[in-house]
């Protein structure tokens, strides 16, 4: 159990410790869960909230509701074929599901760059079948330019923690040719379609399951707010000077973890890979200068760019440490009092790449957001309707209040579609 005593209380008055994960419940009938995308991306509807009041249209006009000047921080993560089917000697068959790199690897690009071998952190589907020591053995053929090849794996467990295994994968061509992690899971692997859709994946899937913006594999689930995205709304925005900013968080299959807890004190947040670069942090320090908004793509942009905003505090606290592991802990936002102005910690994180010669950052937060937490980058969100009892509900309230009673409500009664495939909304704080 997660125990958390805060140190200070938020300006809300709100103990995020105490808060109830029943209170974050609500109704959602089977047949509003969407189970496959519409026919096209900015097809869905669109829900816009703003000061109390809510309204409807649909996501191919999402320019008009953004004011001008605004930054877009997209997650351009990239999900992996992270579902293996792997088969014991006998000929059972085991599912393993890739979650994470081992913390041998210095971070998951890295670790999917590995060739021959890797070493993984795992669930697996039939673990009670895989008893003994003996290796699981994986074959597959693929089509390239130059002709058929074959892949042969195998796959030997090397620890256990809780649900979690770490596995040793090695692999082989027919040819010996060296292909790395990533050409490895791209060649051998599923899409791993959330579980609460109820079916398996289709082809059609590896298409819409990703972004139009993927490009940094390691994800383990798609940032699905920018699901909706296509390169005609990307063509309305320069119109309204509104600019795009990139940021990576591969999501974790703790996104999809429900709070089970009776308070969120005794939650464990899960640890996500983020990459930002100089780039997209001199951006953001240019809104936060001329005070136009800042609006994140989807709750993994907002997890990423508050997570940087409570690292420059750290920075100019003299309290990070270059080989830190975990950027920002689960409740360091409620124990530690900060009245630097957001350009401030982003201006110190912009002045500690310059002084490391760094281009690009990455690390792992834990953030959790929630109810009397004090948003103090974020303007609005782009974002889909999430499941109850989520850690990303409870952002959401953090976000708008209260109000997410009324959000939802609305969404239900509109025949709005939820989750992954669903429809979307724009949030203003």
């Amino acid at each position: 159990m997660n125990s958390f005593k805060p140190l200070r209380m938020p300006k809300t008055n709100i103990n995020p410790a105490a808060i109830k994960i029943e209170d974050f419940q609500y109704e959602l009938p089977d047949e509003r869960i969407a189970r496959f995308p519409l026919e096209k991306r900015d097809q869905s509807k669109l829900l816009i909230y703003k000061g109390g009041r809510i309204e409807a249209d649909v996501f191919r006009k999402v320019s008009t509701h953004l004011p001008e000047n605004a930054l877009l921080l997209l997650n351009q993560a990239k999900v992996v074929h992270a579902r293996l089917h792997f088969r014991k000697s006998t000929g059972g068959k085991i599912e393993i599901f890739c979650l994470e790199p081992d913390s041998r690897y210095l971070d998951i690009t890295t670790a999917m760059m590995q060739k021959n071998e890797v070493y993984w952190n795992c669930i697996l589907r039939g673990a009670s079948k895989w008893k003994d020591d003996s290796p699981l053995e994986l074959k597959v053929n693929y089509s390239t330019t130059s002709g058929e090849k074959t892949i042969k794996a195998e796959a030997r467990k090397v620890s256990r923690e809780g649900q979690s295994f770490n596995i040793h994968f090695k692999w082989e061509t027919g040819n010996n040719e060296q292909i790395s992690f990533s050409e490895f899971l791209e060649h051998a692997g599923k899409i791993p379609i959330p579980p609460y859709l109820k079916r398996k994946a289709k082809e059609s899937d590896e298409e819409r399951y990703q972004t139009i913006f993927a490009k940094s594999e390691g994800s383990v689930a798609a940032p699905t707010a920018a699901l909706h995205f296509t390169s005609e709304i990307l063509n309305q925005l320069p119109s309204k000077n509104i600019d795009l900013g990139e940021l990576t968080l591969h999501v974790s299959a703790g996104t999809f973890m429900p709070v089970k807890s009776k308070t969120i004190a005794g939650h464990e947040m899960h640890a996500e890979w983020i990459e930002i670069s100089l780039g997209s942090l001199e951006k953001i320090a240019q809104q936060l200068q001329t005070e136009n908004k800042i609006i994140g793509i989807g709750t993994t942009s907002a997890r990423t760019l508050e997570s940087l905003y409570w690292i420059g505090v750290q920075i100019l606290k003299k309290q990070w440490q270059i080989d830190q592991k975990i950027a920002v802990s689960q409740w360091y936002p409620y124990q530690e009092e900060s009245n630097f102005t957001g350009l401030q910690a982003i201006n110190a994180l912009i002045d500690y790449y310059v002084t490391n010669n760094l281009q690009t950052l990455i690390t792992q937060t834990k953030l959790i957001i929630v109810p009397g937490y004090e948003f103090r980058l974020l303007d609005g969100l782009i974002t889909n309707f999430h499941q109850p009892s989520s850690t990303l509900l409870l952002m959401i309230s953090a976000f708008v209040g209260e109000d997410w009673k009324k959000i939802y409500d609305y969404a239900l009664d509109n025949n709005f579609r939820f989750l992954s495939y669903g429809d979307g909304s724009l949030l203003w704080r």
